[in-house]
């Protein structure tokens, strides 16, 4: 695997807005219900957007009633990092883009068949690459 692109914190501010740094970079969280692709029906392909490594596929998008775009499967296991976060007094697994680490979202083992995985992830961590 190649090695994770670092950067300053410096570099990320000039990069990404001010949303994008505090979710990315700060492990933020966007309001539910508040993301641009949290009710997006469009195809294509969800990328980080810290870096534009290929995460998601819409195919496995679904809606669960979270607030946030969910998905059932990431493009490749290899392109998530997980890490337990326990910063809510409960044990989660926080899922970030192996590419650059950025912060995405979350995993739960609450999600539809044939993983039974719930990817509730940032809009503001995505970019969509829409299907022509």
């Amino acid at each position: 695997m190649p090695k994770k692109i670092t950067k300053t914190p410096e570099e990320w501010k000039s990069q990404l807005t001010p949303e994008q740094y505090e979710i990315c970079i700060n492990k933020g969280t966007e309001p539910p219900f508040s993301g641009i692709y949290c009710d997006s029906k469009e195809k294509g392909i969800y990328k980080c957007v810290a870096c534009g490594e290929m995460l998601f596929n819409s195919n496995t998008k679904f809606d669960s009633g979270s607030g946030w775009p969910s998905f059932w499967d990431p493009i490749s296991e290899e392109k998530i990092e997980y890490v337990s976060d326990g910063s809510l007094g409960m044990v989660r697994t926080e899922v970030n883009c192996n590419n650059c680490g950025a912060h995405l979202g979350h995993v739960f083992d609450d999600g539809p068949k044939p993983t039974n995985l719930r990817y509730c992830i940032n809009s503001i961590s995505l970019s969509l690459q829409k299907e022509e």
